[in-house]
């Protein structure tokens, strides 16, 4: 059983910080050819700095929720390397809802930026995939991973959009997984708990209390390491998950295991 993604291309949405920026550069590090992706072309630029034209890694910038960015970004990465292997959803926004406002529209954009975005890349890559194992009658075809949250499975009302977008996440996971399988293609997801993101920083500057709630709502006792996320995402872009699809892998230090107490699902 190897979990060698060496050699291999991947895509990742939302790497220009956090989480998206670890599993991308996580994923380089193990020799991974990789294309960090992300709206904010001056984060990448500052993260990745000059690339050379036989590195490992390549950045690009636009919104992904316009399809023709994503086609954009498909042709980019084929430019650069040839071929897509692994496709990492990494692109994903947290709002809090009024859940009795009629104006409030927040589970409208998060579904477009949660789940719609994560699904139109999906179908296009998909389909790269597919065509590039043309004649190839065995083996892998290709890993697509979605990055969801345990506030799929929790009910906090101000978190109510963001919730709905993620469990809408988990069951287009499993949708898909089965719909690529005849094609050798693996869908999963990895919804997480509290890792040290780029926006549970910002909670954590203006809500100094919430790291002992969180600690203390977390059987591991601590918040994780955006490395040790990237290290689950890894194991299912490898072909030691090669008989896992239609799976949410939970990584929450035992988070889903209480009765939540205040602590954010994030």
């Amino acid at each position: 059983m190897s979990f060698s993604i060496d050699g291999k291309t991947a895509i990742v949405t939302g790497a220009a910080n956090g989480i998206g920026l670890a599993i991308a550069r996580h994923f380089a590090n193990q020799g991974a050819n990789v294309m960090f992706a992300d709206m904010d072309d001056v984060r990448l630029s500052e993260e990745l700095g000059d690339v050379a034209e036989d590195s490992n890694i390549r950045y690009f910038s636009g919104d992904l929720r316009e399809k023709l960015t994503i086609a954009n970004l498909l042709s980019g990465t084929i430019d650069a390397f040839d071929s897509v292997d692994i496709l990492v959803n990494g692109s994903r926004q947290m709002l809090t809802t009024s859940p009795l406002d009629a104006d409030d529209d927040s589970v409208n954009t998060l579904l477009q930026q949660n789940l719609l975005t994560s699904l139109r890349l999906s179908q296009l890559v998909a389909r790269r995939m597919i065509k590039q194992a043309e004649g190839r009658e065995e083996g892998p075809v290709g890993s697509i991973i979605n990055l969801s949250s345990i506030a799929a499975r929790r009910a906090r009302p101000e978190l109510l959009a963001y919730s709905i977008s993620t469990a809408a996440l988990d069951q287009m996971t499993r949708s898909l997984a089965v719909a690529l399988a005849p094609e050798r293609i693996r869908v999963n997801a990895v919804a997480f708990g509290s890792v040290m993101s780029a926006s549970l920083k910002e909670i954590l500057r203006e809500h100094r209390d919430y790291r002992a709630v969180i600690e203390k709502n977390t059987p591991l006792g601590r918040i994780a390491a955006p490395t040790e996320l990237a290290e689950a995402v890894q194991y299912l872009a490898s072909d030691g998950s090669g008989f896992v699809t239609g799976q949410i892998l939970t990584v929450d230090g035992g988070r889903t295991l209480l009765d939540p107490v205040g602590a954010p699902a994030h």
